[in-house]
């Protein structure tokens, strides 16, 4: 699978929704496969909240396999022997793209809190910019689960005549005030981490790790569904030899220890403040009345929603209030609820039936009925 990875410079000012304005801004990238000669087949991939630009490619030393690694490759379910495909690390996030690890020009320190607040709509609208880079007229597909998925409707509402195809997958045209509520309780640990400064933490040489890494155990058992975590972990008590923490008696706990110290070593709480945010307040009916139907109506591209039985994070009636939105708005969809037994994470993993349903809708051109 030919790889490569860049960190595209856009010379240009970018207003987002907050009002503020970036004059510039970069995109840390990463492309998998070829451009055919009329540039028809090329297929943007949307992370998640915790995702960046390697969606796929093989374990090595330096790189662990991408988050959609899966689902993205030669020969598998988005074939990068047939389609181009294109991930990012959005901007506000901490991979290599503008956000509040970047250096600010106006002080040569990093942004930290004063980088401003980002929205979907405005991934979206610095993600356009990268059909010119590559000089593609169009999307074949735009996909993402969780909050890639977000931004894929987004794509379908904000620039209709700019892509094909959306692939809307474990997702929500608004998340709850439950789904809100997770997301303070979060970012109020990393608030409280006395390193946190405010979140200047980086001018005084320091990093809200224990916030952080307390954020990221919340999360991920949300991510989980009830049934994978017993099949896992059951009351299983953990070795002495092997655990993380002193303090650790069952396996689980142990499980969650590791996944925090790992996250917190390699994520900035800046960002994690900011994607959630972009999750909350993601709600593109907003613009239209709060009348998803009439919001819908912008829509020309073909929708493929899914939902996983075991995610009790973006349940099924997420994406069922989707499809019944787009079929009153007389957009072309179809919607699957799909066996996952890894709950709200199920997403990032193959089946035989995800697998299958995400292929058919990519690979058929004929009008959905």
């Amino acid at each position: 699978m030919k790889t490569c990875t860049e960190k595209i410079f856009f010379d240009l000012p970018l207003t987002l929704e907050s009002g503020s304005i970036l004059p510039f801004f970069e995109l840390m990238v990463e492309t998998y496969g070829e451009l055919n000669s009329v540039k028809d087949n090329a297929v943007l991939v949307c992370h998640a909240f915790s995702g960046n630009h390697h969606a796929a490619g093989e374990k090595s030393e330096e790189t662990k396999a991408g988050w959609w690694d899966q689902m993205v490759g030669d020969g598998k379910t988005i074939d990068t022997s047939k389609y181009f495909v294109v991930s990012l690390n959005n901007l506000g996030g901490c991979h290599g793209s503008s956000g509040p690890i970047s250096v600010d020009p106006t002080t040569n320190l990093p942004f930290g809190a004063a980088f401003p607040a980002v929205s979907v709509q405005d991934w979206v609208s610095a993600q356009k910019h990268l059909l010119d880079h590559f000089k593609i007229d169009s999307w074949e597909m735009v996909a993402g689960g969780s909050l890639g998925g977000m931004q894929a409707l987004q794509w379908a509402i904000s620039y209709p005549d700019k892509l094909k195809k959306a692939a809307i997958i474990a997702s929500s045209s608004k998340i709850s005030s439950q789904n809100i509520a997770l997301n303070e309780v979060a970012r109020e640990m990393i608030r409280k981490d006395e390193n946190f400064f405010d979140g200047n933490y980086l001018a005084q040489g320091s990093k809200p790790k224990q916030g952080l890494k307390a954020a990221r155990m919340l999360g991920h058992i949300t991510y989980l569904s009830e049934s994978s975590m017993s099949k896992r972990f059951g009351r299983k008590l953990q070795n002495p030899e092997t655990r993380i923490d002193t303090k650790v008696s069952y396996e689980v706990e142990n499980y969650l220890q590791y996944k925090g110290e790992q996250f917190a070593e390699t994520f900035d709480a800046n960002s994690y403040i900011l994607m959630t945010k972009a999750m909350d307040t993601f709600d593109p009916a907003k613009d239209f009345g709060q009348d998803l139907v009439e919001c819908f109506k912008q829509i020309q591209a073909k929708l493929f929603i899914a939902s996983f039985n075991s995610d009790w994070l973006f349940p099924k009636e997420y994406g069922k209030d989707i499809q019944i939105s787009a079929v009153k708005a007389g957009v072309r969809s179809s919607y699957v609820e799909l066996e996952g037994e890894y709950g709200h994470d199920s997403f990032l993993f193959h089946s035989d039936n995800y697998s299958a349903s995400l292929q058919n809708f990519l690979e058929t051109n004929d009008e959905l009925s």
